[in-house]
């Protein structure tokens, strides 16, 4: 099988990834560049809404109450690290290396065991087509339609006096509590939404995959974080339409060019070092472009 045609078989299973990652790269980028608060629980919220999902269908929860069960444990999880820096004054990554090295004895505890599998269970994909549910083409239409919806939302909430809060403590914490903003309020609220968003991910990964593992968080930080640089690249963060568009357009993007690799022969093994040198080259593509220019003087970067 040639390279192209190799490709073009592998492209249903990336727009899947991609969309799921999708949802993942938007809580990455909530508490980074919305708040300015660089955060690492999404490793550990990430199979946090997994082992939370499947431990729910365990005890026979329908998919959809089972789903809302995860966001709202990821949700909890990005309020852990909040209260952490709020309270103990500790660095944003230190907080979330704590907060998703305790989840990782949660999740067992939850689940009862490393890891649970799922394909007896009902999903949100078997509730929505029934048997047509392993059809590759409904999943994404699904992901796709969930995709934009909370994309739209997250659109008209930062249109709102808390969402323009929120954004107001990442532009300048000194300049929100001037105006009387609760910075410890909204930040916990932007770490609940991140978390919430990368667990349920992870929720309609599980169900995708039909099993939840502890080990699922593994990588997914760096594969977010790389689909935010790369449409950030692509399509720039000056305005709040293109930070909630770049992640999700570069998660789409990032995991074709996955498949391409992988169609070229790369072994699954190295991606995580090519995900690695991507984000790196792509970081230090701005740099050269503002050594080059030179400094510019009253332009916000």
């Amino acid at each position: 099988m040639g390279v192209i045609d190799l490709f073009v078989s592998l492209l249903p299973v990336n727009i899947i990834q991609g969309l799921i990652y999708a949802l993942v790269a938007l809580g990455i980028m909530i508490p980074l560049r919305i708040l300015s608060f660089p955060d690492l629980t999404s490793e550990g919220s990430f199979p946090l809404g997994a082992c939370a999902l499947a431990a729910c269908l365990e005890l026979d929860f329908s998919p959809i109450g089972a789903t809302m069960v995860a966001v709202f444990s990821g949700a909890l999880a990005g309020m852990a690290t909040a209260s952490i820096h709020r309270w103990l004054r500790i660095n944003t990554m230190l907080c979330g290396i704590i907060v998703l090295t305790i989840l990782f004895s949660i999740n067992v505890r939850i689940m009862g065991k490393p890891n649970i599998a799922l394909f007896s269970h009902p999903s949100v994909f078997s509730l929505m087509f029934g048997e047509n549910s392993v059809n590759q083409y409904n999943q994404i239409l699904l992901l796709g339609l969930l995709v934009a919806m909370v994309t739209v939302l997250l659109y008209f909430f930062f249109q709102t006096q808390a969402g323009m809060a929120m954004r107001a403590v990442g532009a300048s914490v000194p300049m929100a509590k001037a105006q009387g903003i609760d910075v410890a309020r909204y930040t916990s609220w932007g770490l609940a939404i991140g978390g919430a968003l990368t667990a349920l991910g992870a929720s309609l990964q599980a169900q995708l995959q039909g099993f939840a593992d502890v080990n699922l968080g593994f990588g997914v930080l760096i594969n977010g974080l790389a689909a935010v640089i790369l449409g950030e690249a692509l399509l720039g963060n000056q305005s709040i339409k293109r930070q909630l568009l770049a992640p999700v357009v570069g998660a789409f993007i990032y995991f074709q060019v996955i498949g391409f690799v992988l169609a070229l022969g790369l072994r699954p093994s190295d991606l995580k070092a090519l995900t690695g040198m991507f984000v790196l080259i792509t970081m230090l593509v701005p740099i050269v472009r503002k050594t080059d220019t030179g400094p510019t003087v009253g332009i916000r970067e």
